[in-house]
């Protein structure tokens, strides 16, 4: 079978989120007590974060609403009291958002007019005079690992280690090379690649972070980015090979990119140890002793049903065919694409619409027609695209820091655990020095141990996962900002975003 052209598949609503940052460098906040509102917070987490909902936009403006994660909105009053509740009218609660050339937001309430200001601590609506009290930089709330989708030449960024360059021309986010950590620091951005190299002013790649890899945002609604100089450069794709570098002639909207977050793509191997791979006429086997494109599969799975798809790299969705047969040609929105997914110590178990069980038999075709499921049944998974885990919790990342010799839960800045595998779902933790992640007694955990630990992971999600720790276990995120493996059960501190 013929590929078809890849999809892009539009942001989801968490990756159009955004934290508003203000002229004194603290966040908007919904605090947890009376509706309050304040602007006094020094880092992005939960309650720093807002859903931009766009009624009308132009390119210089949009009428919006912000909503909270707890569903509520930013409303103002004719006194100038800003709180977060439910709209009275049609207009309550709108703001007319302004995009200025420094990357900065305005926010004017629709009905009297004045612009949401803050002075460092509390936010208010009084004045009609724009100043730079009212300035607000917004910040994408989306997880770090991020892909860059350019929707004018319809590809995906990708870094070349060979040469030190970005192009932008992968048709399909399924390499490591696609993925990147989009680092704020200072107001600015630094991207960094998956070989931890970033990205320069001079269009190269470089192993140290700088002011010269630094970039200004230019944010949009629906999950819009443009990245600059601040001195007249903006990065966008040039030349035949779409180089990415700065320049001061973008046309037809090339400089603007879809932020979202990093897809998860997986390999998966069968009890004999061969990877399921799609053939040339979409017939699905357990064939390949080595890992080639047709074995990556993106893991694309409900948070909430465990309904797994997989999509293959020709584009097309894994679904139950006729006879039972699995095969790659498969669409979104068909129910024979939906598998239950069973985890068993890091393997899986994937159970099609007709209540059977996917199964290896004995010509090596993947077929839906086990009742019971045994050894012949669970297949072994792996990351395909990614080396490292970046973890955010309801707390913030996870990390270390000068200030606590314990990994924290609450950093604003990640670390990266590096994987090293193991056995099929199950990988050793690497810190960023080379030494290995070790458990203390108390089920705390440090970043320099001598000797590698075993940890299991499990997906909850297309972006979300389990880990249980060497201890028997969860890993979880702890109010104090320690993080601790003492959960028996998976409760909602024990998820983790990657």
């Amino acid at each position: 079978m013929a590929e078809v052209e890849w999809i892009h598949r539009h942001p989801k609503t968490e990756d159009l989120r955004v934290g508003l940052i203000s002229w004194a460098g603290t966040y908007l906040t919904f605090e947890a007590f009376k509706s309050t509102v304040t602007a006094a917070a020094k880092s992005l987490c939960r309650r720093q974060t807002w859903e931009l909902l766009v009624s009308n936009e132009h390119d210089t403006q949009a009428v919006v609403r912000l909503k909270n994660l707890q569903g509520l909105y930013l409303l103002c009053e004719a006194d100038g009291t800003v709180w977060y509740g439910r709209p009275r009218t049609s207009h309550h609660g709108c703001f007319l958002l302004r995009f200025h050339r420094n990357g900065k937001w305005t926010l004017q309430c629709i009905i009297s007019g004045r612009y949401l200001e803050s002075d460092g601590e509390d936010v208010f609506c009084n004045s009609r005079v724009l100043s730079a009290y009212h300035m607000w930089t917004p910040r994408p709330a989306l997880h770090i690992h991020v892909i860059l989708y350019s929707p004018t030449y319809r590809s995906y960024a990708r870094a070349d280690h060979s040469v030190g360059r970005i192009w932008v021309d992968a048709a399909v986010p399924c390499l490591e090379e696609c993925g990147f950590l989009l680092h704020f620091q200072d107001g600015c951005y630094h991207l960094e690649t998956s070989t931890h190299h970033f990205l320069s002013h001079v269009d190269r790649l470089v192993p140290q972070r700088s002011s010269q890899t630094a970039f200004y945002m230019q944010v949009r609604p629906r999950g819009l980015v443009a990245l600059c100089d601040g001195e007249g450069g903006t990065l966008y794709p040039q030349g035949t090979h779409l180089l990415l570098g700065l320049g001061s002639n973008p046309t037809r909207g090339e400089e603007w990119f879809i932020l979202q977050h990093f897809p998860t793509w997986v390999s998966l191997r069968s009890r004999t140890r061969r990877f399921i791979s799609v053939m040339y006429d979409a017939e699905v086997c357990a064939a390949s002793e080595r890992l080639t494109p047709m074995s990556l599969f993106q893991y694309e799975c409900d948070n909430e049903s465990l309904n797994l798809q997989l999509r293959s790299a020709n584009g097309y969705y894994l679904a139950q065919r006729r006879h039972k047969s699995i095969i790659a040609d498969g669409h979104p929105l068909e129910s024979d694409t939906f598998f239950r997914v069973h985890w068993n110590c890091g393997k899986i178990i994937l159970q099609s619409s007709n209540g059977c069980f996917l199964s290896i038999i004995s010509n090596g075709l993947l077929m839906a027609n086990a009742t019971i499921p045994g050894p012949n049944e669970e297949l072994g998974i792996r990351f395909a695209n990614r080396p490292f885990l970046i973890l955010r919790g309801r707390y913030g990342y996870v990390g270390s820091c000068s200030d606590h010799d314990l990994m924290q839960c609450n950093r604003d800045q990640p670390d990266c655990i590096h994987l090293l595998p193991c056995r099929q779902g199950i990988y050793h933790f690497q810190a960023q020095g080379g030494s290995f992640w070790s458990i203390t007694s108390f089920g705390t955990f440090r970043p320099w141990g001598k000797f590698a630990l075993n940890f299991c992971i499990e997906l909850q999600g297309s972006n979300l996962l389990t880990v249980l720790a060497p201890n028997g276990f969860y890993i979880r995120a702890d109010r104090s900002g320690t993080l601790l493996a003492d959960s028996g059960d998976i409760t909602k501190e024990c998820i983790w975003e990657f």
